[in-house]
Parts: C-alpha cells; sequence; structure tokens
C-alpha cells in the first residue's frame, strides 16, 4: 500500500508526454518520466485496500501494493527487487500492457485507478539509471541444454528463467532481430527498440546464447536438446474475404507495420501523402494509425465494425471486469478520423489499384449486428490496412515435423504444465493462448520454464511464477 489517506489527497495524474506536433515529426517514445515526487504522490495513492485485487487482476500476480508503499516511501532499490520478484521485463509492460491490474484497482470502482503500469516503467528505469539492473549467470550448469523458438515475451522469459535454473539455453528467432513483435509489430514511439536491446545485452551477459535468421529444423531441434519450449506467436492474421482483396494498396497492419519498423527513414513509408483508411479498433489499429500520422498521410480513418462503446460501464460490465468502454488512444489523440459501426461490403478497383471501400452502417440488436442498407457509404482510399486480429499461430512445419497436436480453435495443445503431447516440448505464450496481452506472454513463458525444469530435473522445480517461492526472479 501506499499512503492510506492518499486517494484522498491526490487525483490520477498520467505521465507527462511530448507535444503532439513535436511527436508527429519523429518516432521517439512520446511518453515521458514522471518527476519524483509525482511517481511519490501517485503510488501513495495505493490504499490499505484489505484485498489486493490489482494482484488477482495481473497475469503476474506482481505485487503491487508492495511496489507502491516502497515508491510511496523513497524505497526504490526496494521496489525494483519486489517488482522483479515476478516480472522478468517491467521496461515492456511498463510501456505496453494495457494494465488490466489497473482495472481491478479497487479504487475503479468509483474513482480513477492508481497508475501501476506507469510507476512499472519509473521502477525499472531507475533501476537502469542507479546501475542496479546488473546480469547475474547461474552459479552452476545443470549440464541440459534447452531450445527456446521466438524471442517474444514468452520466449524471453522461459529462456531468462529456465537460464536462472542452470540450463543452457539456446533462443532461435526466424527473423534477423530479436525481439518478435516487440521488435517487429510494436511502434519506435511506444516502445524504442534500444528497450529491447538493452534487455537481450543483460541475457546474453547471462549466459542466454541467441541465434537469429534461423529456419528451424524440429526434428534436429529435438534431438540435440533435452526440452525444448514453443514461443512463436501467433501471427495468422484474419483476412477480409470480399472480392477486391487481391488489389494493390489492400495490407495487413502486420505487414505494414513490419515494414515501417524496418525503413531506415522513419518520416517516409507507404502511407505517405495517400488517403488512409484502417478497419479495426483496436491496439493493432491505432498502432498503425500512428505510424500513417508520421509517415505523412494525406488522410487517415480508422473504422471500427462494431458500434460505439458506452463511456462508462453497464450493468452486465460491473468491476472488477476488463471495461467495455470508449477509449481514446494516443494516436487517436494525434489525428485521424474514427467511425463506429460499419461493415466494409465492397472493394473498389480502377487498374488493379484499390481506389474505394464500399460499406453499410450496422447496428448491435439482441447481440447480433444488422445491417442497415439504406446508409450505404462510399469511402475513397488509396491505402487499406487490414487489422483484423488474429486466428493463431502458423504451425504447419509443427504438426507435419514434430507431431505437435493443436486444440480446436488451431492453438498448439497443452496440458495444466503447459506441455505438448510430444515429450520434451512445452509451448507457452500465443502459439498455445492465442492472440493475447503480453503480460500473459511473460506468464506463461515463467510458468513454462517451472514445468520444464521439473521435466529436466526430475524434482520439484524453485523458479516463481506469480509471486510464489524461490528469490530466482528479483534482479
Amino acid at each position: 500500500m501506499g499512503k492510506p489517506t492518499g486517494f484522498m489527497e491526490w487525483n490520477r495524474e498520467p505521465a507527462p508526454k511530448r507535444e503532439k506536433k513535436d511527436r508527429l515529426h519523429d518516432s521517439r517514445e512520446f511518453v515521458l518520466p514522471m518527476a519524483p515526487e509525482q511517481a511519490k504522490h501517485q503510488a501513495g495513492r495505493c490504499m490499505d485496500c484489505g484485498v489486493p485485487v490489482c494482484q488477482q487482476g495481473c497475469p503476474l500476480g506482481n505485487p503491487i501494493p508492495d511496489f507502491n508503499e516502497h515508491v510511496w516511501k523513497g524505497r526504490w532499490r526496494e521496489a525494483y527487487l519486489s517488482l522483479t520478484s515476478t516480472n522478468n521485463f517491467p521496461e515492456f509492460t511498463g510501456r505496453l500492457c494495457p494494465a488490466p491490474c489497473e482495472a481491478a484497482c479497487v479504487l475503479s470502482v468509483n474513482q480513477d485507478p492508481v497508475t501501476i503500469e506507469q510507476l512499472e516503467k519509473e521502477i525499472i528505469e531507475r533501476a537502469f539509471a542507479e546501475g542496479w539492473v546488473t546480469p547475474r549467470p547461474p552459479l552452476f550448469r545443470t549440464g541440459k541444454a534447452v531450445a527456446v523458438v521466438g524471442s517474444g515475451p514468452a520466449g524471453l522469459a522461459a529462456a531468462a528463467q529456465l537460464n536462472h535454473a542452470g540450463h543452457t539455453v539456446t533462443v532461435f528467432e526466424k527473423d534477423e532481430a530479436l525481439g518478435g513483435l516487440l521488435r517487429f509489430g510494436i511502434p519506435d514511439f511506444k516502445m524504442e527498440k534500444s528497450v529491447i536491446d538493452r534487455r537481450v545485452k543483460l541475457l546474453e551477459a547471462e549466459g542466454i546464447t541467441f541465434k537469429t535468421g534461423v529456419t528451424v529444423p524440429w526434428h534436429d531441434l529435438k534431438a540435440t536438446h533435452d526440452a525444448v519450449v514453443l514461443g512463436i506467436g501467433a501471427r495468422a492474421a484474419r483476412e477480409l474475404n470480399l472480392p477486391g482483396r487481391e488489389l494493390s494498396g489492400v495490407v495487413q497492419s502486420m505487414d505494414y507495420l513490419e515494414a515501417a519498423n524496418r525503413r531506415a527513414a522513419k518520416n517516409e513509408g507507404q502511407a505517405t501523402g495517400k488517403r488512409v483508411v484502417i478497419l479495426g479498433g483496436g491496439d493493432t489499429g491505432s498502432d498503425c494509425l500512428g505510424t500513417a500520422l508520421r509517415e505523412g498521410a494525406a488522410e487517415v480513418s480508422q473504422i471500427e465494425l462494431m458500434p460505439l462503446p458506452p463511456s462508462t460501464r453497464t450493468s452486465t460490465n460491473p468491476w472488477p471486469q476488463w471495461p467495455f468502454v470508449f477509449r481514446t488512444s494516443s494516436s487517436q489523440e494525434e489525428g485521424g478520423l474514427r467511425s463506429f459501426g460499419f461493415m466494409t461490403k465492397k472493394l473498389i478497383g480502377d487498374g488493379g489499384k484499390l481506389v474505394a471501400i464500399e460499406g453499410v452502417e450496422v447496428t448491435l440488436e439482441n447481440g447480433a449486428l444488422v445491417e442497415h442498407p439504406q446508409s450505404t457509404r462510399r469511402i475513397e482510399v488509396d491505402l487499406l490496412i487490414l487489422a483484423l486480429g488474429f486466428t493463431g499461430p502458423d504451425t504447419s512445419t509443427l504438426t507435419k515435423e514434430l507431431g505437435v497436436q493443436l486444440d480446436a480453435r488451431g492453438n498448439v495443445k497443452v496440458d495444466g504444465d503447459f506441455a505438448t503431447n510430444v515429450t520434451g516440448v512445452y509451448a507457452a505464450g500465443d502459439v498455445m493462448r492465442g492472440a493475447s496481452l503480453i503480460v500473459w506472454a511473460i506468464s506463461d513463458g515463467r510458468e513454462a520454464a517451472r514445468a520444464v525444469d521439473t521435466f529436466l530435473t526430475g524434482a520439484p522445480s524453485s523458479l516463481p511464477t506469480r509471486g510464489r517461492d524461490a528469490p530466482f526472479g528479483g534482479r
């Protein structure tokens, strides 16, 4: 907890941001650090609520009241040790997590919640600045070799934990650089890639080997390692199955974002000077919006299939459930138009190039979307970005070469210990869960590592998960 009466003395204050007119001219991070006194007051708003529902709402089980109290009392090193006892990468979650812990904060019943996500970032950045974050290689090696396939948050978390347990870990990544969608799917304005590089250097110094640009030979990998952890994510994009999908000017969101992240000149790209329409109102669509604005699009519209959400919780969406309410992302603050309740029905081309989309308004009635044909509307567009979500992982080679079974949704099937049907092969993150949150990926990576450690040693693992057990996580 922080100060018992703090929530009555200070309102929620988000971290300062760079001015919109300035941040649209580059791709640097736009969220600025909190002043120490501001961070202290925000941590002080954490009250003695008795039952820390925030901690239950966090997939990692982060000891949120504990590190808030440490920040409130100026004990930043203790806050760092507390936070990292359950979270390997607070620098990622403190920038990118949608913060289910804040939705579950008791203050959310009738006030604004504690700024938990930002405080995580403040704690870990203070720790890096003070030199508290140093490599801690294991004191011994078990002689067991583990292959981790995929270097996103699930793979990195599993690798970090298994390395702490003394196993020899090699991470295999198909892309030319590490981080998975953290690197190629998240724009720099939300998290600069130096943040990933900084963490990877620490993991390397702790003894983890990284191999990039690798097409994994599944049979050889299993034959040469004592265990394998699959952390390849769920990148298969949902398609727009309409005539005209093949037209030039229609792209998937991840193809667009990955291309933008790979470009050297971040102020020019596919969207420069074009009329851009983004289908999809979620976080990925917002990332595309912010990227298109920075690339100098002539105009940008973000269209959501579902109707406009309510401004506050409804009676069927009570605390501490995730609130399904109207939100405005940082990218949406910066510009562009937003539309709700619009269903695309036709893609219109000219000479093989997309020139417009046509659709109708829809409303939600008795749980079903109802089209209104009289509301047909045509929207001129040069670049259509599909941000419709993801259908699951690419498992074609996994099933064929490794024999891994899939569940009914097409994800890798695992048991309660994250084990697949193939002995010694485990899965963590989106590959077994479906597209989800970074905090779930880290949690899954830690849980899978604990199960792998037990499998390799034949004894109960002392690797901590959700705040349990030993001090390996504290760094």
